[in-house]
């Protein structure tokens, strides 16, 4: 079983940036697909970015050219670097393990989220 922490959240202005981080313990990511999804608030979960073992990533329409998500075997992490951030990006971001695709199957194993608040 893998425990996630996810860190890195905060407030910004539209246009900001922000990193976050997924951190694994328990058993190694190399075995999992990993991805982070994310909630607004009265909104439904949706799939943001997803990360195969090999390292191909696969993203949600609308983050395209502005998200960029990569993992850290050796560091058991999985960043999401987030830029041109939009206040629709505003939502609560999770981590998920053992999620290959952008639907947000419950039976991932999933982080307890962080915040991301962009402001116009």
């Amino acid at each position: 079983q893998v425990h996630l922490a996810e860190s890195g959240g905060g407030s910004v202005q539209t246009g900001g940036s922000l990193r976050l981080s997924c951190s694994a313990s328990g058993n190694k990511i190399d075995d999992y697909c990993m991805g982070w999804f994310r909630q607004a608030p009265g909104k439904g979960r949706e799939g943001v970015a997803v990360i195969d073992r090999g390292g191909t990533p696969t993203y949600k329409d609308s983050v395209k050219g502005r998200f960029t998500i990569s993992r850290d075997n050796a560091n058991n992490t999985v960043h999401l670097q987030m830029t041109s951030l939009k206040p629709e990006d505003s939502a609560m971001y999770y981590c998920a393990a053992d999620s290959c695709v952008l639907i947000p199957y419950t039976d991932y194993l999933w982080g307890q989220g962080t915040q991301v608040t962009v402001s116009s």
